[in-house]
């Protein structure tokens, strides 16, 4: 029998060949769980679940289909679902009135569809077992606004309140559903995002009061816990994570004593 705090449960990830995806399914496999990854063929969902002994289906969280697909595999494999990590996502920078229809619907698609779907999909599961536990990724962008970031914005603030709806609705069966709010993480993403110069890489750095961006392996051990029997009291929260960002009203530079 395996160890851990979430030993031998089954746990879907999302978005799983990367970055926070690929931090969560390497500890989740630590913490004893059986990992199903779902990720888009040309990432490298397959070789995460290869180095951590699980299960990798590829999956385009666009598509409902391919999450009911994933989550099937997921309960045919191992018999039921204990973890559904919603995590999948995408970042692009534009201006609002520069964002185009393509960027518009893609983001969404990505960010708040592939999220409703594993709701839910994962939740119908869940529901049916009467027990479970959902981690949807969303944003301090999805309590914040931020410049240039309209679509994204959007669908993680979309993220936020789909997690607090869900909540209750599965709040009967004994299903929890809350979602993690990042702050500006070393990601792949982000260094797309934003590019990877060490100029922006310092501006980033500088933007959270903590004095850095965070790791990758700093969210997954929130997901954790959110996903463990330590949370077994909190559902429809949005777990902000993000060095400091969210504490501050703006810059007061020039009118305050620092």
């Amino acid at each position: 029998m395996a160890q851990g705090r979430i030993a031998d449960r089954v746990a879907i990830i999302t978005g799983g060949g990367s970055g926070i995806g690929k931090a969560t399914a390497e500890l989740f496999a630590q913490e004893g769980a059986r990992v199903v990854i779902g990720d888009l063929p040309s990432g490298e969902g397959d070789q995460v679940a290869k180095y951590i002994g699980g299960t990798f289906v590829p999956t385009d969280v666009r598509d409902p289909k391919a999450i009911e697909k994933l989550v099937r595999t997921a309960c045919d494999k191992f018999g039921g679902l204990d973890i559904m990590f919603n995590n999948a996502g995408i970042g692009i920078v534009a201006p609002l009135l520069d964002t185009s229809e393509e960027i518009y619907s893609n983001t969404l698609r990505v960010d708040l569809d592939g999220v409703y779907w594993g709701l839910k999909f994962g939740g119908q599961v869940m529901v049916q077992q009467k027990r479970g536990a959902i981690v949807n990724t969303a944003s301090v962008a999805g309590i914040r606004g931020s410049v240039g970031l309209s679509a994204y914005n959007a669908a993680k603030h979309g993220v936020v309140g789909l997690t607090r709806n869900a909540a209750l609705e599965f709040a009967h069966a004994g299903v929890r559903v809350n979602c993690i709010c990042p702050g500006v993480i070393d990601t792949p993403l982000v260094a797309r995002a934003f590019g990877a110069t060490e100029e922006i890489r310092e501006t980033m750095h500088r933007f959270h009061p903590l004095g850095r961006m965070g790791k990758p392996s700093e969210i997954a051990r929130c997901v954790l816990f959110l996903a463990s029997d330590d949370a077994s009291f909190v559902t429809g929260h949005a777990l902000v994570v993000d060095g400091g960002i969210s504490a501050s009203a703006g810059s007061t530079a020039g009118i305050t004593p620092n």
